[in-house]
């Protein structure tokens, strides 16, 4: 296969895989989108239970206080049918004595019911107020997740036609290809970019100036070479005049002390990584290796 239908198919590939790989991302990231609203929801339960708690133990509280005014009550009106038949004066004043009490204790009682009673409403309808908003967020929550069930589908199917098309470049590429495609499949979930131009000796992924000679290789095209900067696959593109004289300012283009300066040890490994895989490949090998 000639070499530019080489770089044409890997310009395609990079374009198919790096939109396959933003879906897959949002396939795994999408359902983290629910989280908080999963969170809210379970806060709202939680104040409920704590609220509704409350709510029973007020609700005691009213039915205790109940039976104590009505105890307070019969015994005021006991006493207050007793004194038809009285017959002593201490007869009377301890009947006297029991209504005066009972009706204090009644309206003590009463008074505190009152209070309680307002308490265990205002209770009622914060429950019902909570309640309503837990059915209406887990209402969201439900739509929510059918919605992002259906959209996480739809992003399925695209990666599906997506990989289709995958697989026919790499078929086409062949069996020759499949090392280099691994490895630009790997640049290209690090990068984005998996190849990349070199314009006037320099690379366009990272902007540093290539060794002459390489450079001279990489405008040949007879093989497939990456950047012993950046690792990515280079391929050589004309500069047009306009854009010649940018290209010779060499203080707007990197240079291998500012790389290593910018980058540190990345630069190192793949330098390192580089000259691995070349030993690995031989002098008789038509690719120049990368290892991310």
């Amino acid at each position: 296969m000639d070499m530019n239908e080489v770089f044409e198919n890997l310009k395609n590939l990079q374009d198919i895989l790096v939109e396959k790989y933003n879906l897959e991302e949002k396939i795994t990231e999408s359902p983290k989108q629910l989280d908080s609203q999963e969170e809210f929801l379970a806060t709202l339960k939680k104040e409920y239970i704590e609220k509704n708690s409350v709510y029973e133990d007020v609700k005691n509280k009213v039915a205790e206080l109940k039976k104590e005014l009505a105890e307070a009550e019969e015994s005021r009106e006991s006493g207050e049918k007793g004194m038809d038949n009285i017959t002593t004066h201490r007869e009377y004043e301890a009947l006297d004595k029991q209504i005066a009490e009972a009706s204090e204790k009644a309206n003590s009682v009463r008074k505190e019911l009152l209070s309680v009673e307002k308490k265990l409403s205002e209770l009622n309808e914060d429950l019902k107020t909570r309640e309503a908003m837990i059915n209406s967020q887990e209402a969201d929550l439900d739509s929510g997740k059918s919605a992002l069930a259906e959209k996480i589908d739809e992003y399925k199917k695209q990666v599906e036609s997506l990989s289709s098309k995958e697989a026919e470049i790499t078929n086409t590429l062949g069996d020759d290809y499949q090392e280099t495609i691994y490895k630009f499949q790997r640049i290209i979930r690090r990068n984005s970019e998996g190849i990349v131009a070199v314009r006037n000796g320099v690379c366009t992924g990272c902007h540093m100036i290539l060794p002459a000679q390489f450079a001279n290789e990489v405008h040949d095209g007879l093989k497939i070479l990456f950047c012993p900067y950046c690792s990515r696959i280079l391929y050589h593109e004309d500069v047009l005049e306009s854009e010649a004289e940018n290209y010779s300012m060499l203080d707007e283009t990197g240079s291998l002390a500012d790389f290593e300066s910018e980058f540190g040890d990345e630069f190192e490994d793949s330098e390192l990584e580089n000259s691995e895989d070349e030993n690995d490949m031989g002098d008789d090998s038509s690719v120049s290796s990368y290892d991310e």
